[in-house]
C-alpha cells in the first residue's frame, strides 16, 4: 500500500509518502515565514500560503519517493483539529486528487497522528501512555490498542507550547518563542526563581495561564521598562530555565502519576514541545528510574509534518477505515 499524506492544519504545508514495505519514502515541509512579523499565526494568511504551496509540496514528495500520482493507493489528509481555512485547503486538494486519480481517501485526526508519529521509525507497541504537548494542545492519553484512546487529562486554558510562546513574548523574544527559550534555558539556572506549577495533585488536567501571569508580575517587580530590560540582560537565561522547569515539572509529574495509576510501562512524548531539551531529558530520567520504555519522535516528526499523517492514514487504511468525499474538517478536538 502506498499512502500520500497531506498536512495543512496550521502554518506548515506538508506532504509525505509512506509505504507498507518501504516505510517512509519522503517527507516535505514548506514553512510559512510571513507570520513572524505579527507575533503569531494569522489564519487568512496561512490559508493563502497553503493554496500557493500545496501543489508544489505534494509534487516534491512524490518526486522524492520516485512515484507518480497514479502509483498512490490512498490519500491521507488532516481532517482536524486546526484552523478551518487552512484545513479546507488540504482537504479540498486531497479530494480533488482522489477524484481525479480514482484513489481512496482517509481523514486523519491531527492529535492522533502526533502520537502515532512514534511508529514511523519504531514498531507499534501497546498499551502506551502518551504526553502530547504542542502549541494548541496539552493532553495525556492512555492507548490500549490502535485508536482505542482514553483521554486522561487535557489543558484547561493555555497549552504548554502556548505558554512558552506567550511568556517568550513577555520576555521580548521573537516568535515562535518556544525554541528560543529552549536555547536560553540550556545555559540558565532552573532554580533561579520558583514559578508556580499549576494543578499539581488535582488529577491529570493541565493549566499554564497562571504561570504566564506570574512571569508578568515577576518582571514588573523589577521596576520600570528600563530596569526590566537591564534585569533580563543579566538574567534572561535563568528566567527561561526557571520557566522551562516549572512547565516540564508539571508535565512529568502528571505523566508519572498516570503511569502509576494505569500500570503502563511504555511512555511516549509527541507534539512540537516534545522537541524541548529539558522535557526530553526529564522524560528519559523518569523512564530510567521507573524501568519504563520511552519513545520520542525524531525532531522532524515532533512539529507539524505529513509523515505522521501518512503513517496514521496507513494504519487506518489497513483497518478499512476510509472516508468519502462528504468528509468535513473540524476545528476543535471534540469535532
Amino acid at each position: 500500500m502506498i499512502v500520500l499524506g497531506i498536512e495543512s492544519s496550521c502554518d506548515e504545508t506538508a506532504a509525505a509518502v509512506y509505504t507498507t514495505e518501504g516505510g517512509l519514502r519522503s517527507n516535505v515541509v514548506a514553512s510559512q515565514k510571513i507570520h513572524t512579523r505579527f507575533g503569531g499565526v494569522v489564519p487568512e494568511l496561512a490559508s493563502r500560503a497553503h493554496q500557493q504551496t500545496i501543489w508544489g509540496t505534494v509534487s516534491q514528495a512524490l518526486a522524492e519517493a520516485g512515484l507518480q500520482a497514479e502509483d498512490v493507493d490512498v490519500v491521507a489528509v488532516t481532517q482536524g483539529p486546526g484552523l478551518m481555512g487552512a484545513l479546507l485547503v488540504g482537504l479540498c486538494f486531497a479530494k480533488g486528487f482522489v477524484l481525479a486519480n480514482g484513489k481512496r481517501l482517509v481523514g486523519v485526526n491531527h492529535m492522533d497522528a502526533h502520537m502515532y508519529a512514534n511508529f514511523i521509525d519504531n514498531p507499534p507497541v501497546y498499551p502506551f501512555l502518551c504526553l502530547t504537548v504542542s502549541g494548541g494542545h496539552t493532553q495525556l492519553t492512555y492507548v490500549k490498542e490502535p485508536f482505542a484512546h482514553t483521554l486522561l487529562g487535557k489543558t484547561r486554558d493555555d497549552a504548554a507550547g502556548e505558554a512558552f510562546d506567550k511568556i517568550g513574548k513577555i520576555l521580548g523574544l521573537p516568535y515562535p518563542a518556544g525554541p528560543v527559550m529552549d536555547k536560553h534555558a540550556q545555559r540558565g539556572n532552573p532554580g533561579f526563581h520558583k514559578f508556580p506549577q499549576g494543578l499539581l495533585g488535582e488529577g491529570f488536567d493541565f493549566s499554564f495561564s497562571g504561570l504566564k501571569t506570574s512571569v508578568l508580575y515577576y518582571l514588573q517587580k523589577q521596576g520600570d521598562e528600563t530596569a526590566q530590560a537591564a534585569f533580563l540582560k543579566d538574567h534572561l537565561q535563568d528566567v527561561c530555565a526557571s520557566v522551562s522547569h516549572a512547565i516540564t515539572e508539571v508535565l512529568m509529574k502528571k505523566l508519572e502519576a498516570a503511569m502509576q495509576e494505569t500500570g503502563c510501562r511504555t511512555l511516549m512524548l509527541a507534539g512540537g514541545v516534545s522537541a524541548n531539551t529539558m522535557l526530553r531529558e526529564k522524560a528519559r530520567q523518569l523512564a530510567q528510574r521507573s524501568g519504563a520504555t520511552l519513545l520520542i519522535p525524531k525532531m522532524a516528526y515532533c512539529t507539524d509534518n505529513a509523515a505522521m499523517i501518512a503513517v496514521t492514514g496507513h494504519m487506518l487504511a489497513q483497518r478499512g477505515n476510509f472516508s468519502d468525499l462528504s468528509m468535513k474538517p473540524f476545528a476543535r478536538v471534540n469535532g
